[in-house]
């Protein structure tokens, strides 16, 4: 008789255990996918918690096929993605709001000694297509009137992602179409793109610039498009110089999209996890005014009420 009470207390403490690891799960919220949208909720995670202390965060990069993948096999709460949803996976019964926009640009080393005269020229969309997809351009001269014959180090990603599957649908393919050295992950693409004088790459604009100085991150250069093809850089086509300048002309349409594109939260199937509806919410009401902060573009007001409306279905 007088250990019951010692074998009452123990199940009580087990019961509560129980209670706190349930809490614990409905508030904790996982996210993998694109390299491109982590940045901005790593961001909105800061700030969030700061009013939502209870709630937990798992963030982690790895490419937006990854971030599909695990959204659909119901292994992270959130996919992080960063291309058009595709037919395949809305097949699939694929879930997404949208969030904000960025771009993907193609990118040089600041040490590329033709630099100068790429600024000024530009390159098209077709010779970017037949350096990254026909292979039909190999070299520098090529392109520019330069003396010898410097190769150019094509530079792709290995990893399935929404940078290489735009920058591929802007010229015309897909991801696996193109060619190069296949690097995994944005941070590394850049590091190997401003390593190699003769490289050529793309990278999404958070790993290009920097957010608070607003310039260029080291190494880095960008080659501009030459959207009219008339074989120079006229001044509508010129706003790489800044960040501002690229996230206005992204915002106005003077950057083209594809390679801008919007950038998604998805799922399999609408969410019913309270946490995860809660703090969808937050991300397109109040955490929108982090969006420019953290390196973004907003989307507009319009599409922010379809998400919302989307989310009251």
């Amino acid at each position: 008789m007088k250990r019951t009470p010692i074998i009452l207390l123990s199940i009580t403490l087990l019961a509560l255990s129980g209670c706190v690891s349930k809490k614990q799960k409905e508030n904790t919220l996982n996210f993998s996918g694109a390299f491109a949208l982590y940045p901005l909720n790593i961001k909105w995670a800061e700030e969030y918690k700061k009013t939502h202390e209870d709630v937990r965060f798992n963030i982690s990069g790895g490419g937006a096929g990854k971030g599909m993948a695990d959204a659909l096999a119901g292994t992270v709460d959130l996919g992080m993605f960063s291309r058009e949803i595709a037919q395949a996976e809305m097949d699939k019964g694929v879930w997404w709001v949208g969030l904000c926009k960025d771009a993907v640009i193609p990118t040089i080393s600041k040490d590329n000694p033709y630099l100068e005269a790429l600024k000024k020229r530009g390159i098209t969309r077709d010779e970017f297509r037949k350096i990254f997809i026909e292979g039909s351009i190999k070299s520098w001269s090529e392109i520019l009137p330069t003396t010898g014959d410097k190769p150019i180090t094509v530079y792709t990603r290995s990893d399935a992602c929404g940078a290489a599957g735009t920058w591929a649908k802007y010229l015309g393919g897909t991801q696996e179409d193109l060619a190069g050295v296949g690097v995994h992950g944005d941070p590394a693409l850049a590091q190997a793109v401003s390593i190699d004088k003769f490289g050529l790459g793309f990278n999404n604009t958070i790993y290009i610039y920097d957010v608070k100085s607003n310039e260029k991150r080291p190494g880095m250069e960008i080659i501009p498009l030459d959207q009219n093809e008339n074989g120079k850089i006229d001044p509508e086509e010129s706003f790489y110089s800044t960040f501002d300048n690229v996230l206005a002309a992204i915002a106005n349409g003077n950057y083209p999209s594809p390679p801008a594109r919007e950038l998604y939260f998805v799922s399999k199937g609408k969410p019913i996890k309270k946490a995860t509806l809660d703090y969808l919410k937050w991300t397109l009401t109040e955490g929108q005014k982090f969006v420019k902060e953290a390196g973004y573009v907003r989307i507009t007001q319009d599409r922010i009420d379809s998400y919302l409306k989307k989310l009251q279905q």
